[in-house]
């Protein structure tokens, strides 16, 4: 399980933007990350993949806030709070929850839960 320091030390990473460093530190090779209800895309080296897809879609990073961190033996919570400029000229707004699970110092399973709709990117 890990130590609250530990999960502060991952939300330090995601708010500076340091988001494939992020995987690379604190998720296990054979981690598991899930999309909402989609497949989960499995190992590490497949998940920097499929997040440099996302940050080639990022024109300009604006910040991301953690409002809610919760950790409870080996599981955390995060409510992610996060804003850029997309490469097309939209400005997002993604309001998501985190649900991960440790083992030890590294995460196993992570799966992101939001909104979709336009609304939501707008809002």
């Amino acid at each position: 399980m890990p130590s609250r320091q530990r999960v502060q030390d991952l939300v330090d990473h995601i708010t500076q933007g340091r988001i494939l460093e992020a995987i690379e530190t604190f998720y296990a090779e054979s981690v598991r990350m899930q999309e909402n209800h989609q497949a989960p895309t499995v190992g590490r080296a497949a998940n920097l993949e499929r997040e440099k897809g996302f940050l080639g879609y990022v024109k300009t990073w604006h910040g991301a806030q953690i409002e809610i961190l919760a950790v409870d033996g080996d599981t955390a919570v995060l409510h992610e709070r996060m804003q850029f400029l997309a490469v097309d000229g939209t400005e997002v707004r993604m309001d998501q929850l985190a649900w991960q699970t440790w083992d030890g110092d590294r995460i196993v399973h992570e799966r992101f839960v939001y909104d979709t709709t336009p609304a939501a990117k707008a809002a």
